[in-house]
């Protein structure tokens, strides 16, 4: 009987250290980089970190964090600080409101004021448009199935419609829960807060939510801090000298509100539309399988790609495996940071069929479990930010 079970336990850690090597050796099949033996951090999500000074050209000090991410076992979203449009907060605590198993900074902001800048929709609203055209994720999420993931060169733009004696108007809305700038039409919704929080120089309307349409419940000459009705919005017009598709919006008229998305590469419209988050990012890396060499589209700063700082990264391999990078930098003794190539040949080390570069400078941090693992390059510590992205149970 004992050796019956001196042998048995010695299968069982034969089995042990075998599915040890499985793990470990689990990514190094579907990759080409050696992301040596992995941390677990939940079901479905492995923790990696690199400092190979050989991933930089010329090499050099890099710290490098990448987490593995299952989407069939775990789910992702997007969550702005605060809950607010125009607001600011660490990466920590947005994760640890969302009682999240991991998270990342996304999209870039007004540091003064977290004021989003650049395409953002969190549950399905957008709540910062943008005109430029620039990189971004969009996450498709339905019941029952697994998040998808959607990377293009994006831009975004809202409007509306109503009709007034058998005539459709229209008109541009020139921002979503932003600050009003005169001779702009702005679109507030609850998320900013308890009213459109403007000066008394303008035209307001509320708008009530009915049947998935908008009704004009108030026209407010001359009048500002427009209560926002729950579940309605307000549009709001920086002046009282009216264009002339605004002239005839009044009380009882219904309203259509609606984003139009843009894309440069291929993806429908229709992808963007039906996307609960979208996260728009500075540089789109790798799409369909190859590295692009041009970011003329995206009109990013002179040197922005050729710089060495702390990044931050999202992309996706095949099978719809979800890759979340943060790469330090501006910290000689611990990571030099990394150029958009030097990013792009890190992704194809981990077969990256789609990679999109996020905000990342001081803002670049990676929560695991309530802990940040990366190292944050501003001196005071982490920053706050205006949005990220959550790993959380399905």
């Amino acid at each position: 009987m004992r050796a019956h079970g001196l042998r048995r336990a010695t299968r069982l850690r034969f089995a042990a250290l075998l599915l040890l090597i499985v793990a470990a050796s689990a990514c190094a099949r579907e990759t080409t980089l050696d992301l040596g033996s992995p941390e677990k951090v939940a079901d479905g999500v492995q923790l990696f970190r690199l400092n190979s000074p050989g991933l930089l050209d010329p090499s050099g000090t890099v710290a490098i964090q990448v987490l593995r991410v299952d989407p069939a076992k775990v789910d992702l979203k997007c969550v702005l600080a605060q809950d607010k449009p125009v607001a600011l907060e660490t990466v920590a605590d947005m994760a640890s409101r969302a009682h999240a198993i991991a998270a990342i900074n996304a999209g870039f902001f007004n540091v003064k004021n977290g004021d989003p800048v650049g395409v953002l929709r969190i549950d399905s609203e957008l709540v910062s448009d943008m005109t430029m055209t620039r990189g971004a994720v969009g996450l498709i999420r339905r019941p029952g199935a697994p998040v998808k993931l959607v990377f293009d060169r994006v831009s975004a733009s809202m409007s509306l419609a109503y009709q007034r004696s058998g005539e459709t108007l229209t008109a541009d809305i020139d921002g979503v829960d932003t600050t009003r700038a005169r001779s702009k039409l702005m679109l507030y919704t609850p998320r900013y807060g308890a009213d459109s929080d403007t000066a008394d120089t303008g035209v307001e309307w509320q708008l009530v939510a009915e049947g998935g349409v908008f009704r004009v419940a108030a026209r407010r000459p001359n009048a500002g801090k427009t209560p926002i009705p729950k579940g309605g919005a307000v549009l709001s017009y920086g002046g009282t000298v009216l264009p002339a598709a605004l002239e005839s919006l009044d009380v009882g008229q219904v309203v259509l509100v609606h984003p139009t998305f843009r894309t440069r590469l291929g993806t429908n419209e229709g992808q963007w539309q039906h996307a609960n988050d979208i996260v728009s990012g500075a540089g789109l890396l790798v799409y369909a399988g190859q590295p692009l060499p041009d970011w003329t589209d995206e009109q990013l700063r002179a040197a922005f790609n050729t710089e060495r700082h702390p990044r931050t990264m999202i992309g996706t391999s095949k099978g719809g495996i979800i890759w979340m990078v943060t790469v330090d930098g501006r910290q000689p003794d611990v990571s030099q940071g990394m150029t958009f190539s030097e990013l792009q040949h890190l992704a194809a080390g981990l077969n990256l069929e789609y990679a999109l570069n996020l905000d990342g400078g001081g803002s670049t941090t990676m929560v695991v479990n309530g802990t940040i693992v990366n190292h944050p390059s501003d001196k005071t510590g982490p920053r706050k930010v205006s949005d990220g992205i959550v790993v959380v149970k399905r």
